[in-house]
């Protein structure tokens, strides 16, 4: 094991990222675009030889330059990194891997939750993590009693924040099936705050009485923070999320005996589409039914979080009326909301997922 010791790197030391940089391109890498935190380890001329990052409570952006490989050097950045995350509360860790690299992590005190043949493996640092979770998924006790032909629907939602278009899908889901099971994205990536997100959609849909809600927990993760830094292009990496996410929800329907999947239409993103078609067509070899639901429209166009959001942003509370639930309208006009909006003011775009 080497004597060499582990940096953090902070934010305005260029020299040093330019070299990760670097670094991360010859081991067939780049640097993700969602990291908080990164350290490296030096030789005796400070340049930059081993290099690892964290992003919430996953491990990101891991490498060793070729010449020092097998001198302990990435044992040490991880060892440096799960520290690091249990000093700011982070005890259940999560990473992203190579197919033909996932061995070494195992070796290092994480297990596989679900592989993707030459693309991906989904890991982390409990054994049984992902297993408690579908564990605790089924404790919850479904109304109405069901039966052996009962029909048993999901759908998977973010709503930032709830809109009418959310209620319209979440209604339609409900109406068609016995039982419901909600799922809301609870990592917190977006600018509504999951406790809030949640308690938009329990109140915008509370008229609806066979629901079961559920937190996705840190199975299921948003677009916007899915690791890129070994994918190629834009298209592989929703690619990889799709089908990561889809292996996930089979396991969870499995779990649950759900046999449908509803979901909204999306003509104007190209990320969403691209996993729409994805998911209609894995979901639908492994025996579930994929639903594509046309968007619900006002005045000819779609509704969209992203409407809302603008229009809180530009102070335009009154186009609301048309566009959220007497729920969620109520909530932005309330003193809680205030925060909400001022970062919604303060961002320079509102405008995506």
């Amino acid at each position: 094991m080497s004597n060499y010791n582990v940096s953090t790197i902070y934010s305005s030391d260029t020299r040093s990222f330019h070299q990760i940089d670097l670094l991360l391109q010859q081991e067939g890498l780049h640097r993700d675009q969602n990291l908080d935190y990164t350290c490296g380890i030096y030789d005796d001329d400070m340049n930059i030889i081993a290099t690892g990052s964290c992003f919430s409570n996953t491990l990101r952006c891991l490498a060793v330059s070729s010449s020092y490989q097998g001198e302990g050097l990435l044992a040490k950045v991880i060892t440096h990194l799960i520290e690091f995350q249990h000093n700011r509360g982070n005890r259940h860790l999560f990473l992203y891997t190579k197919c033909d690299t996932a061995q070494f992590f195992g070796d290092l005190g994480f297990y596989e939750i679900i592989r993707i043949a030459n693309q991906i493996v989904f890991m982390e640092n409990r054994r049984s993590g992902f297993s408690e979770y579908l564990e605790a998924l089924s404790g919850k006790n479904p109304t109405p009693q069901l039966s052996l032909q009962s029909k048993i629907a999901a759908i998977v939602v973010n709503t930032n924040p709830f809109t009418l278009g959310h209620q319209y899908l979440v209604e339609k889901a409900a109406a068609e099936n016995d039982l419901l099971h909600l799922f809301i994205v609870s990592e917190d990536a977006s600018l509504i705050p999951f406790s809030v997100r949640k308690k938009l959609v329990i109140e915008g849909t509370s008229h609806l009485h066979n629901i079961i809600y559920h937190d996705t927990g840190p199975y299921i993760i948003s677009n916007a923070t899915f690791p890129s830094y070994f994918q190629k292009d834009e298209a592989a990496v929703i690619t990889s999320h799709a089908e990561l996410d889809l292996e996930i929800f089979k396991k969870i329907s499995s779990t649950l005996g759900i046999q449908r999947r509803y979901v909204g239409e999306e003509p104007t993103s190209q990320v969403t589409g691209l996993y729409n078609q994805i998911m209609h067509t894995k979901l639908t070899q492994a025996g579930i039914d994929c639903i594509i639901i046309p968007r619900k429209e006002i005045n000819g166009k779609i509704i969209s979080a992203s409407i809302v959001r603008k229009a809180l942003q530009d102070d335009a509370i009154h186009v609301l009326k048309d566009l959220v639930p007497e729920t969620t309208f109520r909530f932005f006009q309330s003193e809680e909301a205030l925060p909400i909006i001022q970062a919604l003011k303060n961002s320079e775009n509102v405008i995506h997922y």
